[in-house]
């Protein structure tokens, strides 16, 4: 991957629309649609993604996701719980989330748009998600 100018927590703040892809294993994809919003809060930024999901032979559905980012990157759920922490530069993170491992490639590469690459496996979990994000 190539090396990028270091992004801050201040890069993110506003609007952005997100695509994604999930590829699970099993066969069944799906795709999102929607909006993220990093927006000032306490000491951070409160991270806040909705818009539709639509699985193959389904109608779409509301979806959202909520975290919460620190000065230094690190992201936390919406209870608190640290996630990962965002490599400056981009480049892979992980967390373990037992009995799960996320495994997370940022791509900084195209600033102001960034791609996001999620890879989780656990028992009950085996997918590859793949999120663009482009400045509105």
């Amino acid at each position: 991957m190539l090396m990028t100018e270091a992004r801050r927590l201040a890069d993110f703040e506003g609007a952005w629309q997100v695509e994604r892809t999930i590829r699970q294993e099993d066969g069944i994809d799906a795709r999102f649609s929607g909006r993220a919003v990093w927006a000032p809060a306490e000491t951070g930024l409160r991270y806040h993604e909705n818009g539709l999901m639509t699985l193959d032979g389904h109608p779409p559905m509301q979806a959202e996701r909520r975290y919460f980012w620190a000065e230094d990157l690190s992201v936390f759920f919406d209870d608190g719980r640290f996630f990962h922490r965002v490599p400056e530069t981009g480049g892979s993170t992980s967390h373990w989330c037992d009995p799960d491992h996320y495994a997370l490639t940022y791509d900084f590469t195209d600033w102001p748009r960034f791609k996001v690459a999620w890879r989780v496996k656990g028992p009950r979990k085996n997918y590859r998600a793949d999120t663009e994000y482009t400045r509105c």
